[in-house]
């Protein structure tokens, strides 16, 4: 994932603070926007867990702040629910004057229904996501009860939410009583899914139910299980990721992608700027990339990871086979390996002493009813898996030019 950072002017003049994640291949097969839960940002952990799910599928997310709220300009007191849509009505024009016009609304919590409330507005947007949102904007004022009567009666008071003080004025409230969110729904044209985790103790269930009984179809419902509110596990938010990526994508008009096509055994691509590569393999596809410590994002294993990794799984496997076919009582192989360049002097050999040359630790483990010349024979056996011997050979790599 590439992350740009954006400016977006809204209609009253403010600055919106954004973050444009890219794939690592452009151009991507769709725009999104996601949009925030009540008080939040766009950099909370849980989005950007998101964000990295949706791009690894192909998809752009456009990430922003709400005006008032984390590095946007403006106040939070002078904003409402109705400012927030515009806010993200204003952010999908940019989009598509810039870049490309958003076929993905994805909204947390409040920001779940204002992407309920805006994506009418945008004929360009086919699939709309809700993560843990409620069946009205008015819900948020369980959060204000304790300031609720002042806020009425002296037209503004601070109130403590999630451990941050806000000023909030008379407006904000008396806006949110304005927004019949189920009556919009029922008037729903595009595709809908709902996430929402049952046990959510801040937006209830029986939000989600209200949601998707007033929306007609195409809409789904995927439970989010043991989740919090703010999908504060890494696990919980990739998966919801995931699931949004793997449901919106046949809502898309187009993939203007190019796909990783190869008529050999397997296809390795990387964009124009760092190391991050795409993997595909007949129908598997996997990524590719160095550690933050050399300028990589750590997306997935390296190179020499990826080397090791074959030969550990061609060793478990070859194992595998072999006590199967002698009908051993092998239950279980693990396979622990290591590379390093070092000098061959300990390694009984005697020429290039001074030449540093590659070395791989491969240490076997095996559980199962075995006696000693049973192990002794797999150990045999190990260093005869294809891999292994493919690396004790000469090998040719034959490069052209496409």
């Amino acid at each position: 994932m590439k992350s740009r950072r954006l400016s977006i002017p809204n209609r009253f003049n403010l600055a919106l603070a954004a973050d444009l994640d890219t794939p690592v291949v452009e151009p991507p097969v769709a725009y999104a926007i996601f949009a925030h839960c009540f008080t939040c940002g766009r950099n909370l952990t849980a989005e950007k867990h998101i964000s990295l799910a949706l791009t690894q599928a192909g998809i752009a997310v456009l990430r922003f702040d709400f005006a008032g709220l984390g590095e946007s300009e403006g106040h939070f007191y002078d904003t409402n629910f109705s400012t927030q849509v515009s806010d993200l009505l204003d952010v999908a024009d940019f989009l598509e004057k810039n870049y490309q016009a958003p076929q993905l609304l994805i909204g947390h919590s409040l920001g779940g229904a204002a992407v309920l409330m805006a994506a009418d507005a945008l004929p360009s947007v086919k699939a709309v996501a809700t993560i843990g949102a409620p069946a009205a904007p008015n819900h948020v004022k369980h959060l204000l009860e304790d300031v609720e009567e002042r806020i009425r009666s002296m037209g503004e008071a601070e109130a403590i939410i999630a451990g941050r003080a806000f000023k909030v004025k008379r407006h904000f409230l008396d806006d949110l009583d304005t927004h019949a969110l189920p009556e919009r729904v029922r008037d729903f044209k595009k595709a809908l899914l709902v996430l929402h985790a049952p046990f959510d103790q801040v937006v209830g269930i029986e939000n989600a139910r209200i949601i998707y009984q007033a929306a007609v179809h195409p809409k789904s419902f995927m439970s989010l299980d043991t989740a919090d509110h703010l999908l504060t596990r890494r696990d919980d938010a990739r998966y919801a990721g995931n699931l949004i990526a793997q449901w919106a994508g046949r809502y898309f008009e187009k993939n203007t992608r190019p796909p990783l096509i190869t008529d050999k055994q397997a296809v390795a691509r990387i964009g124009k700027s760092g190391f991050t590569t795409e993997i595909q393999t007949g129908i598997h596809h996997l990524l590719a990339d160095e550690p933050i410590s050399v300028g990589g994002e750590n997306l997935g294993p390296s190179p020499y990871d990826l080397l090791l990794a074959s030969l550990g799984a061609c060793t478990a496997m070859t194992l595998r086979m072999y006590a199967d076919r002698k009908n051993w009582d092998l239950q279980e192989v693990r396979v622990h390996l290591e590379h390093r360049k070092d000098y061959p002097k300990d390694m009984g050999h005697t020429e290039q002493q001074d030449s540093k040359v590659d070395f791989i630790e491969r240490i076997i483990e095996l559980e199962g009813d075995l006696d000693e010349a049973q192990r002794a024979k797999l150990l045999e056996i190990s260093n005869k898996c294809p891999v292994h011997r493919t690396l004790h050979s000469d090998i040719v790599v034959e490069t052209s030019i496409r």
